[in-house]
């Protein structure tokens, strides 16, 4: 009865121990998902210098524009965290804060203070927000005077984001030129694409494991009578 038990064991050993792995990694992207729901901009501004949600329909050519500039921003002595907020869901559990940027950029900017001193940049449909989070000096907001966003749209927004962290640039004196515009060869994003690449593997391991199974015990042939 052990030596059965302990054959059994064996054939099932693989097969679960994967089936396990991939359980622990599905629930760390739910963990993760959950985590974002809080207040999403606040998650990603903490590691990463902006926030640009997939729903805003900012075309790729903007989002590596938004990215070449802060990124130049950065290189001359002017770090800077900029986040868009095209619709409420953005938002996470504060939807209360929709279009208040000035307010959303204060709360925004309590969050991100343990991780993060600098300029930060909101942009909402209806305005702007900036605060100089964990910073004495603060951020020269008029150098955003008479600067309008056209219409509640992707192209709009991300257009409105880079004339604005290029004024407040130039007025704590970094003269950052906007980047030309260059696409890049459409497909899914990162965060798109990491649940396939996962669960792909997944079954790549449980389908190695079952093969590892059948050659330690393969099946036995029923012999001729």
């Amino acid at each position: 009865m052990t030596h059965s038990t302990h054959k059994l064991d064996d054939r099932w050993r693989a097969p679960l121990v994967a089936t396990a792995v991939i359980l622990a990694l599905a629930l760390g992207l739910f963990a993760s998902s959950a985590l974002a729901d809080g207040d999403p901009a606040s998650d990603v501004l903490a590691t990463q210098p902006l926030f640009l949600p997939q729903d805003a329909g900012i075309p790729p050519a903007q989002r590596n524009q938004l990215s070449a500039l802060v990124g130049s921003a950065a290189s001359s002595g002017y770090p800077i965290r900029v986040a868009i907020i095209a619709s409420a869901s953005d938002l996470g559990s504060v939807t209360e804060l929709w279009r208040q940027p000035q307010t959303y950029a204060r709360f925004l900017g309590q969050e991100l203070s343990f991780v993060y001193h600098g300029p930060l940049l909101v942009v909402m449909p209806n305005g702007f927000g900036v605060v100089a989070v964990g910073a004495t000096t603060p951020v020269g907001r008029s150098a955003l005077s008479g600067l309008r966003i056209g219409a509640a749209s992707g192209p709009a927004l991300a257009t409105a984001a880079l004339t604005g962290i290029q004024r407040l640039a130039d007025a704590s004196g970094h003269s950052v030129p906007i980047p030309p515009a260059v696409a890049t060869a459409s497909g899914p994003g990162s965060d798109d694409a990491l649940p396939l690449i996962v669960f792909g593997l997944g079954a790549g391991v449980i389908a190695l494991a079952w093969a590892a199974s059948l050659r330690a015990r393969p099946p036995r042939v029923r012999r001729r009578a």
